[in-house]
């Protein structure tokens, strides 16, 4: 992140191997709420069990 305003190519790269061509699948997109939630600090619901 310090280097990156210098030179962007480090943060792309590391950027590109996390992005997903799977915008549309609903698994991925529960996932990544399930993801926030604990970032959050919440456990107690998955949203797999709903």
């Amino acid at each position: 992140m310090q280097r990156s305003p210098v030179r962007g190519t480090e943060i792309r790269l590391l950027l590109q191997s996390a992005l997903t061509d799977q915008v549309e699948d609903r698994t991925v997109f529960m996932h990544s709420i399930d993801a926030s939630y604990r970032y959050e600090g919440y456990t107690q619901y998955k949203t797999e069990d709903l």
